[in-house]
């Protein structure tokens, strides 16, 4: 029997054996149970093994923390036990409370069409605007080719929501599209508008315009066919499952559909805009002044998902949304905090992000200003919060209204403009305020300033440290990242912060880039990219771990530059990584990087750094 096999059976008995393992997963350095009764396991007797590093008990796993050759105590674990056979269903995350389970699955749902959303939303908005200019007639044939592909989407958004529904519930895909497909009938949304529908007698009460463009019908429709897909597959022979299953689900669902959950999901749908509108109608100064000053927090902690339904149930019902244009404000109001920090900053590589960073935010993408800029400096993130409040609460108070579902940037003012007979909208204020925020950010900025300590911090550790590269009794390693940095016992995973797995630092990333340390080899690599290992040419040995459990996005968002064996030179890329979907998944996207055998070395030391560039000295193993 292999160490390794008997590291397994020890683990598998101290957990309490098969039978109260729900599932098992592995990262880079443990074993991920879900069990059926923690109280089961023998943690004490675990944490006492010579081969276990340490037992975590966090989001609703038991972690048993092995080292870097985990990934082979798993395999004989697996080839050893049933514990690879278990459902898809047995394996499915259930925890969380209610508003988080909430939050998961409109951002699951809606993030893989976004972009297109915001593409045809844009162009809408300059249709509107080229035909207010005389560029375009609204009866030429370019203009109604143009007009289909900037509403078709909309128009026809339940089957886009049921295919992405469909696999986050888990249930079949096509089958999803079937339903949705019947649900936007043209035949049935003409007979809907003519009032005069039933079904065997029963009659579907619907919108006159059918379910085009609605959102909660079709996701409740698909939700509850997961539970009939699963159910029908039970009590069919498998033999003919592959015709019984869609026919039976199609012939039930989409009749249910239109009787019992469409009308259900409408009323929802009517409800949710009904308080929106209330609130807004109370006062759309708050409303934006509070939208426009939160909206980036919301995003930063993923509640930004909440609101998307709602923006877009208010462009299915009317046909625009007051609450889009809110939004222009906070973004824009990040684009004149980092032009601020460009002209403020002396450190030359703080002034480069800053001007690209202000760019990308005027078109719509703040990330960079976010996390790079704003946020680890405060105080412009401070500004731009203020601004961003002041320009929503001028775009509320003029009830400046948008007419497409697009990602808020400069490319999105046309979509103000509108185009439906007797709805008008301000769009001269709703650009007052996208100005005014984006200049008050800016001013503000440069009153405030910023903590000159940082600044010149970011800049100093290569020049202080430049000396030690080349001295035999240290190994001094570049950044991997461009981030800020956070002490090691501050990170929220014990296994990290405790030591356990070697001395190092962690950093907040600003972009989504890892890069190669020091000259070495990939020892230690993961198919899913959250983990990186290299062994240098002088023998440390570095783990980076990108973000906190993001082992569970089986790879989503993360690419792969190098494989398990090649040979890099330090500022090789390693891996990109997303951050705002690693974040919109609710995980810390904080990286630790440490020396896994600090065993073998006097110490190891950072710089006393606050930010940091990747490709700068961060850390000195010393010998």
């Amino acid at each position: 029997m292999s160490k390794n096999q008997e590291i397994a059976e020890r683990v598998l008995t101290l957990v309490g054996g098969e039978d109260n393992v729900h599932s098992v997963v592995h990262c880079a350095t443990r074993l991920r149970f879900k069990l059926k009764d923690e109280g089961k396991a023998e943690t004490d007797k675990l944490k006492a093994d010579p081969d276990v590093i340490q037992v975590v008990k966090s989001g609703g796993q038991y972690q048993v923390v092995i080292g870097s050759h985990v990934s082979d105590v798993y395999k004989e674990l697996i080839a050893h036990s049933s514990l690879g056979n278990e459902s898809e269903e047995a394996s499915e995350e259930k925890g969380g409370n209610l508003f988080n389970r909430l939050i998961d699955i409109i951002s699951s749902i809606f993030t893989p069409f976004l972009g297109a959303m915001a593409g045809v939303g844009i162009l809408k908005g300059f249709l509107i605007l080229a035909t207010n200019l005389g560029l375009m007639t609204a009866d030429s044939g370019a203009y109604q080719i143009l007009y289909a592909a900037s509403d078709g989407f909309m128009q026809y958004l339940p089957l886009a929501l049921a295919f992405t529904a469909a696999k986050k519930f888990k249930t079949n895909q096509y089958i999803s599209l079937a339903i949705a497909a019947a649900m936007v009938y043209p035949a049935i949304t003409t007979a809907a508008a003519e009032g005069g529908l039933d079904f065997f007698g029963i009659p579907v009460i619907i919108n006159p315009s059918g379910y085009m463009s609605t959102v909660i019908p079709i996701i409740l429709v698909v939700w509850l066919q997961s539970y009939l897909e699963r159910f029908i597959k039970k009590v069919i022979p498998q033999v003919v499952q592959i015709v019984l299953v869609p026919l039976l689900t199609v012939v039930i669902m989409v009749p249910l559909a239109f009787v019992v959950v469409g009308p259900i999901g409408t009323v929802i749908g009517n409800g949710l805009g009904g308080l929106y509108a209330g609130i807004y109608n109370f006062s759309p100064l708050i409303a934006g002044a509070v939208m426009g000053g939160l909206w980036q927090v919301f995003v930063m902690f993923g509640m930004h998902w909440g609101f998307v339904p709602i923006m877009t149930n208010n462009l299915a019902l009317a046909q625009y949304d007051t609450m889009i244009p809110m939004l222009f404000a906070p973004v824009i109001a990040q684009a004149g905090a980092s032009l601020a920090v460009f002209f403020k900053s002396k450190n030359e590589k703080r002034k480069a992000l800053a001007v690209s960073s202000t760019i990308t935010s005027l078109f719509g993408i703040t990330e960079p200003s976010v996390y790079g800029i704003t946020l680890p400096l405060k105080k412009p993130f401070i500004a731009a919060c203020i601004s961003g409040a002041v320009g929503g609460a001028i775009t509320g108070f003029f009830q400046v209204k948008a007419f497409g579902n697009i990602m808020p940037s400069i490319l999105a003012i046309p979509s103000m403009i509108s185009n439906i007979d007797g709805v008008e909208s301000n769009v001269v204020m709703g650009i007052v305020g996208i100005a005014v925020a984006f200049v008050l950010s800016f001013v503000l900025t440069l009153i405030l300033g910023f903590d000159e300590e940082t600044e010149a911090t970011a800049a100093e550790p290569a020049k202080k440290e430049n000396t030690a590269t080349n001295k035999s009794d240290k190994i001094v390693l570049a950044s991997p990242l461009t981030g800020t940095i956070v002490p090691l016992d501050k990170v929220e995973d014990e296994v990290f912060s405790s030591g356990a797995l070697g001395k190092g630092i962690a950093i907040e990333p600003s972009n989504g880039e890892l890069y190669a340390p020091a000259d070495g080899e990939v020892t230690t690599l993961f198919p899913t990219g959250h983990a990186v290992g290299i062994t240098t040419v002088d023998g440390a040995e570095i783990l980076m771990h990108i973000g906190m459990d993001t082992v569970e996005m089986d790879g989503d968002g993360f690419e792969l530059f190098v494989k398990q064996g090649d040979t890099v030179k330090q500022g090789d890329l390693l891996v990109k990584f997303d951050i705002e979907k690693i974040l919109a998944a609710k995980h810390p996207v904080v990286t630790p990087v440490v020396v896994t055998n600090s065993g073998d070395y006097l110490d190891v030391l950072d710089m006393n750094q606050t930010d940091v560039f990747h490709g700068e000295d961060f850390l000195a193993v010393v010998r």
